[in-house]
């Protein structure tokens, strides 16, 4: 098992360089170099005072020298205003040191946000507080409520139970989180008055389901049905299983039989599934945040990515990776845990 983790980590730290190397090349691109420009200056500036702010803050110097800078294995370096001569931050508003100095994503700097005119630090621990939040409740309430579907749909298969919450969890899976967010919102919202809230509330008050019950709503009615599909899938073939049949021939109820041999291997898939989940409400969130005007991660990165704001994609896109790469790791784990049959292998 040490060996498997020292193998995953190496991988996972490849792939996170590799990722953002990538990540980095996207958004440095000329057209968004061009727009961060503008959006520092001015918009009547002329071409040439577009390229003179890029070059002086060093978005004209080499694209892995940046790269290094940003990581942290290369001196940033301040800048010279052109009309006092002086050295100076390059953004003031970020308090960024005036003599080169490492300071990158290795060193806990996450860079300035030209957008919000503070540090990514600053930045960024709110919003990831207030989405964590989010996925805590839809996973409370996701994941219990789809292995619960599961199990009954898949005790008993080809049952008039099993065709019922079937069909009820293909049509959540069919419904995307910008349709089933404008239907909640025109059934609670609109017609019985329920208000989503916003981070902010959610924060201030604690755990106030009251508060973002739309947006958990929204997250967890898509995740419940794919969630119950495996579930039943894998339940319904353990029960065809031999040693299901052995269970029944001496004697036990089906009950026991459900709970004590079919529950733990049926439950081994969908582990999988549910750890999956991670990625894609971190896709999700970006929706649904945004729909719901609820200022967490997503709606963060929708804003940092609209207005050209290129320290912030970048940590938010960073952290994205992190977090994928750990849930499977976890998954992983968990699954050899589950089954003795890759434990020992």
């Amino acid at each position: 098992m040490l060996s498997f983790l020292l193998r995953r980590l190496g991988v996972m730290l490849l792939t996170m360089l590799c990722l953002s190397l990538v990540v980095f090349f996207f958004v440095n691109l000329e057209p968004n170099l061009k727009k961060l420009a503008i959006f520092q200056t001015e918009s009547r500036a002329t071409e040439q005072e577009l390229n003179n702010w890029l070059e002086r803050n060093g978005y004209r110097d080499n694209f892995f020298i940046r790269y290094g800078r940003w990581i942290g294995i290369a001196p940033k370096q301040p800048v010279r205003d052109p009309s006092t001569g002086q050295i100076v931050p390059r953004f003031r508003y970020c308090d960024e040191p005036t003599k080169a100095t490492f300071s990158g994503v290795l060193q806990g700097d996450f860079g300035c946000s030209t957008a919000f005119r503070t540090t990514v630090n600053k930045k960024l621990p709110a919003a990831l507080a207030a989405t964590g939040i989010l996925m805590f409740w839809v996973m409370l309430i996701m994941v219990p409520t789809a292995l619960v579907i599961g199990v009954l749909a898949g005790m008993r298969e080809g049952s008039k139970l099993d065709r019922s919450l079937s069909v009820a969890s293909i049509a959540s899976t069919a419904t995307p989180e910008y349709v089933s967010g404008v239907i909640f919102t025109a059934i609670f919202a609109t017609w019985l008055g329920v208000l989503n809230g916003s981070a902010a509330t959610a924060l201030t008050r604690g755990f106030s389901f009251y508060n973002f019950t739309l947006p958990v709503m929204t997250l967890a009615i898509y995740g419940i049905g794919y969630i119950a599909r495996m579930t039943r899938a894998s339940m319904a073939e353990v029960m065809t299983a031999q040693y299901i049949r052995t269970a029944r021939l001496k004697g036990l109820t089906f009950r026991a039989v459900v709970m004590r041999h079919a529950l733990r291997n049926a439950l081994i898939a969908p582990f999988t599934v549910i750890m999956l989940q991670f990625p894609w409400l971190l896709t999700g969130v970006v929706v649904v945040e945004s729909m719901f005007n609820y200022k967490g991660f997503g709606y963060l990165l929708v804003q940092a990515a609209a207005n050209n704001d290129i320290d912030l994609v970048l940590s938010c896109g960073l952290i994205s990776v992190v977090i994928v790469l750990v849930t499977q790791l976890i998954s992983d784990i968990g699954y050899a845990y589950l089954n003795p049959r890759i434990r020992v292998a």
